[in-house]
């Protein structure tokens, strides 16, 4: 990628722990991720992140529920990538794959690496919570084939720079052909610390480099986001924004709406001389052609 490449905007629409007593704007049924979702594509995004909640803002894993907020999503925008979240802790890998083989959503996330995954609290001095959270070689693997044989376009998340390379094996045994569509996610307590040295170092670990073939981005976990979309955006890269992710703007009001958050990124894109790639833009970088709905 380079700086005269479109950037593609993705937005991560809601995250599942994450509830409206931190953030009135969080989603919870699927006219609200819709309202949502077509905010964010007014701005510039591109892409919509789904992880499934139920009406009662509960975290799913259920077909039905992934599939009534993409069809409303659907029903109020024009087009864009529908992006699924894969992962989960304690969640068997077959029910996380029943709704990407049902639906045959344009991408889904393919977590590259486990690793400790925890939030630390300096208030408290102490996690609140802590966990393994689990992405072997063979749980990628079983992910892999099935989004292959579905044609469905992973979306490599990489917590640190080794996941980077996680991605060779794959490509060597031609599970995986580029161009790939990366994400170096940085914030998280256990994964990378989200600095701009750290993303200049990630990017530069992508295969074929940071100018070579492959879509890479950002997913900066916080307030970090924004320095860290700073730096992907003078790098060449791509960024994510929203509520899964972040709630809050560069002078510290929260946002209102994912569209607040996108609205942001969109004019950070247009400062460094840049632009927002369309839907029809992004789907020709990644290979996401647009089909109808299953």
């Amino acid at each position: 990628m380079s700086l005269s490449d479109p950037v593609i905007i993705t937005n991560s629409i809601s995250g599942v722990v994450a509830n409206r007593d931190q953030c009135p704007a969080i989603p919870y049924t699927p006219e609200e991720y819709a309202a949502e979702a077509r905010r964010a594509v007014e701005e510039g995004a591109a892409m919509i992140h789904i992880h499934a909640r139920k009406p009662d803002g509960s975290p799913s894993f259920e077909i039905e529920d992934f599939r009534n907020i993409t069809e409303a999503i659907r029903t109020v925008v024009d087009d864009v990538i529908i992006n699924y979240s894969t992962g989960a802790i304690g969640i068997p890998i077959e029910k996380r794959i029943e709704y990407l083989r049902e639906l045959r959503p344009d991408v889904a996330a393919l977590n590259m690496g486990s690793m400790n995954y925890a939030k630390y609290s300096r208030r408290r001095r102490d996690f609140v919570f802590s966990t393994v959270f689990e992405n072997s070689f063979d749980t990628i693997k079983t992910f892999l084939t099935a989004m292959v044989e579905l044609g469905i376009r992973p979306e490599h998340e990489c917590f640190d720079s080794g996941h980077l390379a996680n991605l060779d094996p794959f490509l060597d045994m031609g599970l995986l052909k580029e161009p790939l569509q990366i994400s170096c996610v940085m914030g998280v307590n256990g994964g990378i610390r989200p600095t701009a040295k750290n993303l200049a170092h990630m990017s530069s670990e992508v295969p074929g480099g940071a100018d070579g073939p492959n879509n890479w981005g950002v997913i900066g976990i916080s307030r970090d986001q924004w320095g860290l979309i700073a730096a992907a955006l003078s790098l060449g890269g791509n960024v994510r924004a929203g509520l899964e992710d972040n709630f809050y703007l560069p002078n510290g009001e929260m946002a209102r709406s994912n569209g607040d958050l996108i609205a942001q990124a969109r004019k950070m894109v247009e400062d460094v001389g840049r632009r927002p790639a369309t839907v029809a833009e992004a789907r020709e970088l990644l290979g996401t052609p647009k089909r109808a709905a299953v």
